[in-house]
């Protein structure tokens, strides 16, 4: 190849590359804007929605869905998925339920039977990934969560456990001010993990692994090691939201996160994350997040029917996937 050949090719490899950068901004200053605007248009439909009271109560109630989107987030950066959350957040819940209440272990060992159970299972999901082979994450993680949920309605025969000591109510009921505990738990998760991304070589392997799993795996990437390691860390934050909300309502009970996953699927793809792996970043996923916790909280305000609310919800999710599949046809056009 001649020199001006390759420096035309190199000058189109690196216009395709600021293309992307700066659709990817774009993009993320969009989905900004519209949390702004969104709570622009909430403030003038209801005088409480920018209380502080109010304010409060959304970001106590966001942290549950953003501390699952995490593990959400990372399941999706690999070009996979994590529908268990919900279920696991339940089984981990009622297992520190029994373990404080029927076996009267300490409370902290109690939390750390929560953790455990969250993390067993979720490697329990990468296992059955990467071990059986099994073709998709999706039949994986859809049957840990109608075993996972089955196994929570039968430990306790369908029973709620409640009245739990001080230490496991501690990060979902106390607050720092005005500022609950659990918003301030969030906002160090998300730093740890933006660090854990982007400072770490795991980390970046964990979006080679995304962008193209055979690639990473010739490049000597242990991709198994990787999948198994991100879906144990969804495991663990399904698990970790379930304490914040046992905490919150001071019991646990086998229903507990139905539906989860489909909010923090809808909140890692709004946030700009991509279903075919290797894009997205998790300071944009708590965007997501908060653009759900608006959205549901102002309806709530303005007696909007639970019915909706769930359509609307829905609707956020197709949206949001049409857009990244929207993204990707422009970005393969560009190549």
């Amino acid at each position: 190849m001649s020199h001006d050949a390759l420096s035309t090719k190199l000058s189109d490899e690196n216009a395709l590359k600021k293309q992307s950068v700066l659709s990817e901004r774009l993009y993320e200053l969009g989905v900004l804007l519209s949390l702004i605007l969104l709570c622009a248009i909430m403030s003038v439909l209801s005088s409480r929605f920018l209380t502080i009271d109010n304010l409060m109560n959304v970001a106590s109630q966001a942290a549950v869905s953003a501390i699952v989107s995490i593990g959400m987030f990372l399941a999706i950066l690999t070009a996979g998925i994590d529908l268990s959350v919900g279920s696991v957040l339940a089984l981990s819940t009622m297992m520190m339920g029994i373990a404080s209440d029927s076996w009267e272990l300490n409370p902290y060992l109690a939390i750390l039977v929560c953790l455990g159970t969250g993390s067993l299972l979720g490697l329990v999901n990468g296992l059955l990934l990467t071990k059986l082979r099994l073709p998709h994450p999706f039949i994986s993680t859809l049957g840990m969560q109608k075993m996972a949920r089955g196994l929570a309605l039968w430990v306790t025969a369908a029973a709620p456990i409640s009245m739990f000591p001080q230490p496991i109510q501690f990060l979902g009921n106390n607050y720092a001010g005005p500022i609950p505990v659990s918003f301030i738990l969030v906002a160090v998760l998300y730093i740890i993990i933006w660090l854990f991304l982007t400072r770490t070589a795991t980390g970046r392997y964990i979006y080679a692994v995304g962008g193209n799993r055979e690639a990473a795996r010739l490049s000597g990437i242990k991709v198994n090691n990787i999948l198994n390691l991100v879906y144990t860390i969804s495991g663990f934050m399904a698990a970790l939201a379930g304490l914040v909300l046992a905490g919150r309502v001071n019991a646990v009970y086998p229903l507990a996160g139905v539906d989860y996953e489909t909010d923090a699927i809808a909140a890692v793809i709004i946030g700009g994350a991509s279903f075919f792996g290797g894009v997205g970043s998790i300071g944009n996923t708590i965007i997501g997040v908060l653009l759900i916790a608006v959205l549901r909280n102002g309806l709530n305000l303005l007696n909007v029917d639970s019915a909706f609310q769930t359509f609307a919800i829905g609707a956020v999710i197709v949206v949001a996937v049409a857009v990244d599949v929207l993204r990707q046809n422009v970005m393969k056009s560009a190549r």
